[in-house]
């Protein structure tokens, strides 16, 4: 079967939209991001608020700072983060390790690295209904050797959300969502079903692939690449290098979103009654009156 017959195993293949490169900024104290979603070019991708590729090396990171209304999804590519929040959970992971937090009516946190040098990674945040924007936080971590994995033909995938290749992941996502690392071997492809009422795009890690149709242009790392609608992508590595990418995609909540910095709600009136809680340590805030991460 040639190439061109491979793509053709979706009914309506979903194209690349929109191409994003996510540009480095600075955030938190002394930490440098490429943020891919959550910018001008590409605000919202409903449930998607923002994803972010970090690098933080001591004395830098993220210290103390609240979160309310949405998921927290950090994905260690090298290195590892030391995690602390004021109900006295405390927690590292290390390289290929998933934290997958909902912070839900409120969590203050810190995220320090964890040794010398550069430690990096992937934080995708994710909106949460708003039925479900003050349920209690709850954590759910995953080993890099407990997330399970499968490959076929030289393309092979980390399946930390979702299904692929027959595979499922256990992780329960309360807003539905597809959380797939790929690494595509030189001319290896890869099809992947996608359900067709979700919103996805892909962000390239390293190396360049192609997306969505065989005759597209290449796409190199640090891309975000918004998908249109259709059942699956199919993407392909013509290069002599490996091809990493993640996949991701969800369910969308179309709700209206109203966001200032850490705190994502439905509406104006929402955020100004969470600054007041932050402020005056209540309604889910309670613990932080004395807390300071150590």
């Amino acid at each position: 079967m040639s190439e061109s017959d491979q793509s053709i195993g979706f009914d309506t293949p979903r194209l690349v939209t929109k191409k994003i490169l996510a540009k480095l900024q600075h955030e938190g104290d002394g930490a440098v991001v490429r943020r891919g979603i959550g910018r001008s070019e590409q605000k919202f991708l409903d449930p998607f608020l923002m994803l972010d590729e970090f690098s933080v090396s001591p004395p830098a990171g993220f210290p103390d700072h609240p979160h309310r209304g949405f998921e927290t999804v950090t994905y260690m590519l090298q290195g590892g983060i030391t995690h602390q929040d004021f109900a006295g959970r405390k927690g590292t992971i290390h390289t290929g390790d998933v934290q997958w937090m909902t912070a839900g009516r409120g969590i203050i946190h810190s995220e320090m690295p964890a040794g010398e040098g550069a430690q990096t990674g992937l934080q995708l945040w994710i909106n949460l209904s708003s039925k479900d924007k003050m349920i209690e936080p709850r954590y759910q971590e995953l080993l890099s050797d407990d997330i399970k994995r499968a490959e076929k033909d030289g393309a092979e995938v980390r399946i930390i959300a979702g299904e692929s290749m027959g595979v499922q992941s256990p992780v329960y996502t309360r807003t539905p969502t597809m959380y797939l690392d790929f690494t595509l071997k030189p001319r290896a492809q890869v099809h992947q079903n996608i359900p067709e009422s979700w919103n996805g795009f892909v962000y390239i890690i390293e190396g360049e692939g192609v997306f969505g149709k065989t005759n597209s242009s290449p796409s190199t790392a640090h891309h975000v690449l918004v998908l249109g609608p259709g059942d699956g992508l199919s993407a392909w590595n013509r290069s002599s290098k490996p091809l990493r990418f993640v996949l991701i995609a969800g369910q969308p909540i179309n709700e209206p979103v109203a966001q200032y910095g850490p705190f994502v709600m439905n509406t104006d009136a929402e955020i100004d009654q969470t600054i007041e809680d932050y402020n005056y340590s209540k309604n889910g805030f309670e613990m932080a009156r004395f807390w300071r991460s150590q």
